[in-house]
């Protein structure tokens, strides 16, 4: 399996952030995962909250853990709250059910990661994530 490299994650943030900018949305934190879910690479913007990055962690950490973006992994917990109650207390709130995060894939359609972001609507982060997986020639999931 090839591996997310470092090239490819910092292509995925600046971009993100780019079109972040382009877009007029407030200051936002971009966070990309490996396979894993360690850290790859981050950024806040200035002007972002203190919790961005920690926001943006979790909603990555949920997508790569579950193998979902997490928009599906919060339309599931509406239907099953309890269970993912348990799984942030599991992961010792590092699990975030939010929309704001994808599974980054190959051409093969394997796990390289996850890229999660915050700072904006759920809809504005994930929209942001895409634009940098597709600046990377990536895939999300």
């Amino acid at each position: 399996m090839t591996a997310l490299t470092l090239t490819q994650a910092n292509t995925i943030v600046q971009a993100a952030l780019a079109a972040a900018r382009e877009a007029g949305h407030r200051p936002m934190a971009v966070v990309v995962l490996d396979e894993a879910g360690h850290l790859k690479t981050a950024q806040r913007e200035d002007g972002a909250s203190m919790f961005r990055l920690d926001i943006a962690t979790g909603k990555a950490w949920a997508s790569v853990g579950m193998g979902a973006s997490s928009r599906v992994l919060a339309e599931r917990a509406q239907g099953n709250p309890n269970f993912f109650t348990t799984l942030a207390a599991t992961a010792q709130g590092r699990f975030l059910p939010q929309t704001g995060a994808v599974l980054i894939r190959d051409a093969q359609g394997r796990t390289l990661g996850a890229v999660g972001a915050s700072g904006g609507t759920g809809d504005e982060d994930e929209a942001i994530c895409l634009a940098g997986l597709r600046a990377a020639g990536l895939n999300a999931g």
